[in-house]
C-alpha cells in the first residue's frame, strides 16, 4: 500500500530516511531498501542533506523504488531555479515516483561547498504551489503538459518553536503549505512529546496527517549538538543524562526513540524516524515501541 493511500485510509504509519551516498557506490543504498522493505511505509530520499554534495535524490528515489520499497523524493529549492525543478519533477513522475517533500534548503555555507551559490528561486511554498499545477496538467507559467503528474506531495513543520511568536510563525507557514497544496507533513526530532500535544491541539482543525519526527540518539554530545546548533530541537536534560551515563549507549538510545514511538503514537497520524547511519536499527526500534 502507498503512503498516499495509508494516509487517506486513516492507517498509523511509519516512514525512516535512506540518504544518497557521497559517491557512486550504491550498494548500501540498495542493502537499506531490501532490508526497511515490509518494515516502513515509505522512505525519504534526502535531497543534499546539510548541503553536502552526495548522489542525486532522484537517482536514488528510483534505485530504492525499484528494490520494492516506497521513496519520498526529497526536493530543495536551494540547488535548482524553477526550470530544473519542474524537469525534475517531470521525470520523477515518469519513473513512477509520487512521494514528494517539498524543502526550501540549508543554506550552502553549512555544507562542504560553503562557496556555492544558493538559487532558492522558489521556496517550498512556491514549489508546492508548481506541483499542484503539474498535477492539473500544466507548468508553473500555465502552458499545457503533454501527460500530467500524480504527485502526493509533503512538506514539513517544526513543532518545537522556542517561544510563543515562533511558534505562530510556524503554525502560519503550515497553513500556507496547505493551501499550496501540502497533503501531509514531517516534522523535525521531538524530545518533548507534552510540547508535541499541544502543537497537534492547536493545528487539529487543519486536518491533515502529521508524521512525528524522532532521532535515536548515539551518545550525549549529539544530543547538547542538536539543542545547540538545530532550531527547534531540545533534549531535556533527564535524556542526556541518561545517554551519558549510559554503559550500551546504542542500546538506550534504541529504548529511548522507541519510549517516544509510543508516547507519540496517539498524538498524530505516524511517525517519522531519523536515524542518520543507523537504518538498520529502524526495525528494533519499531519493535521495540510495540508498532
Amino acid at each position: 500500500m502507498s503512503l498516499k493511500t495509508e494516509l487517506e485510509n486513516k492507517r498509523f504509519v511509519i516512514t525512516c530516511e535512506v540518504g544518497p551516498p557521497k559517491g557512486t557506490d550504491v550498494a548500501e543504498v540498495k542493502e537499506a531498501a531490501e532490508f526497511l522493505r515490509g518494515k516502513v511505509t515509505a522512505a525519504n530520499i534526502t535531497d543534499q542533506q546539510s548541503s553536502v554534495m552526495r548522489l542525486g535524490s532522484l537517482v536514488t528515489a528510483l534505485l530504492v523504488k525499484q528494490a520494492g520499497l516506497e521513496p519520498i523524493f526529497q526536493m530543495t529549492c536551494r540547488d535548482r531555479n524553477r526550470i530544473a525543478l519542474q524537469s525534475d519533477l517531470l521525470s520523477a513522475s515518469v519513473m513512477g515516483i509520487e512521494a514528494v517533500l517539498a524543502l526550501t534548503g540549508d543554506l550552502p555555507a553549512l555544507g562542504d561547498h560553503p562557496e556555492a551559490k544558493p538559487v532558492y528561486d522558489l521556496d517550498s511554498v512556491s514549489l508546492l504551489q508548481v506541483i499542484e499545477k503539474l498535477n492539473a496538467g500544466t507548468d508553473m507559467n500555465g502552458n499545457t503538459l503533454k501527460g500530467k503528474t500524480n504527485f502526493y506531495p509533503g512538506a514539513v513543520v517544526n513543532p518545537g518553536a522556542d517561544s510563543e511568536s515562533a511558534l505562530e510563525l510556524q503554525i502560519m507557514k503550515m497553513d500556507k503549505k496547505i493551501k499550496a497544496g501540502a497533503k501531509f507533513f514531517q516534522t523535525q526530532a521531538i524530545y518533548e512529546p507534552a510540547k508535541f500535544e499541544k502543537f497537534m491541539k492547536r493545528v487539529a482543525g487543519f486536518g491533515v496527517p502529521v508524521l512525528a519526527g524522532v532521532i535515536p540518539l548515539k551518545n550525549a554530545g549529539m544530543a547538547k549538538y542538536m539543542n545547540k546548533n538545530v532550531a527547534g530541537v531540545f533534549v531535556p536534560d533527564d535524556i542526556i543524562n541518561r545517554m551519558a551515563k549510559a554503559e550500551d549507549k546504542a542500546k538506550t538510545g534504541i529504548e529511548i526513540a522507541a519510549n517516544l514511538l509510543k508516547e507519540l503514537k496517539g498524538m498524530c497520524q505516524g511517525v517519522h524516524i531519523m536515524a542518520i547511519g543507523m537504518e538498520k536499527k529502524v526495525p528494533e526500534i519499531i519493535s521495540a515501541a510495540g508498532l
